[in-house]
């Protein structure tokens, strides 16, 4: 199982059957593929349906794109509206959770995704509105970029949002985010916390027990 896979594994066990979730850009995305037998997800894509179904395979239908242009389903049920609607959806506070990719995020909850300064990108999306309209943000990253942290005292790109992450998920292990900054609650099979802090320039507390996780 690659890292990705890993990750989105996991995720995918935070959903409650009937929550409303919308999936961000990248590895956020892989979660609808993942999720729990039994568990009934309502999945939002933010460019205008609920109901998203797994990744399309085979003859795919060219009109129907996640949020990141990527070929998907739509489940039995599901149903297309407008942006206004999408957005009102997002900013009305009815998503239980948001899963978003991310380029930095520090031991305050602060977040840093949408861009890099001197370097094209294509704009913020709905990540901003995301953050502060869902119930729950989880991020799913990488631990590392090319061996530099992700994890942060201080994020030093541009913020998406400031302390709106609550939960963090990597290769590596998960963390929580609360006031008190950030806690070690989780390793991946094979991971020790030596390995954890060596890949994060964050400070964070270690939980009285450390599970590990079952993907």
């Amino acid at each position: 199982m690659d890292a990705k896979e890993l990750i989105a594994r996991r995720v995918g066990q935070e959903f409650k059957d009937g929550a409303l979730v919308n999936l961000g850009i990248g590895i956020p995305t892989m979660v609808a593929d993942y999720l729990p037998a039994g568990v009934h997800v309502i999945m939002h894509s933010e460019n205008g349906f609920i109901g998203l179904g797994p990744a399309a395979s085979g003859a795919n239908d060219p009109d129907l794109v996640n949020a990141g242009g990527k070929p998907v389903t739509i489940l039995p049920g599901g149903a297309f509206f407008d942006s206004a609607t999408s957005f009102g959806i997002i900013r009305g506070g009815h998503l239980e959770a948001t899963v978003l990719g991310a380029l930095q995020v520090d031991q305050e909850g602060n977040l840093a995704n949408w861009m890099v300064p001197g370097k094209m990108v294509p704009g913020m999306g709905g990540a901003m509105d995301l953050v502060a309209g869902a119930k729950h943000v989880i991020i799913a990253m990488e631990h590392t970029s090319k061996g530099a942290p992700k994890i942060l005292k201080k994020c030093n790109l541009p913020l998406t949002a400031v302390k709106e992450v609550d939960l963090i998920v990597t290769e590596l292990c998960v963390m929580t985010c609360g006031p008190e900054g950030l806690t070690l609650t989780e390793l991946a099979p094979g991971v020790t916390v030596e390995d954890v802090k060596a890949a994060t320039e964050a400070d964070f507390a270690e939980a009285a027990e450390i599970r590990m996780m079952i993907v």
